[in-house]
């Protein structure tokens, strides 16, 4: 009965917190690090492409 008190407990902190703000702050700098990322291993990968296409002419 002990631990279904601490998850009630748990649950109501939860949902009375306002830290949506901070999670979302969060993940909007997962996303633009993700697409930073993900635009930097496209632009290598263009590069070495680019090299070896024009090391054979």
């Amino acid at each position: 009965m002990k631990r279904f008190s601490y998850f009630t407990v748990f649950a109501l902190a939860i949902t009375m917190l306002t830290s949506c703000e901070v999670i979302g702050g969060i993940f909007k700098a997962g996303v633009w690090s993700g697409i930073i990322l993900v635009v930097l291993v496209v632009a290598v990968v263009v590069w070495i492409i680019a090299k070896i296409a024009g090391g054979r002419k």
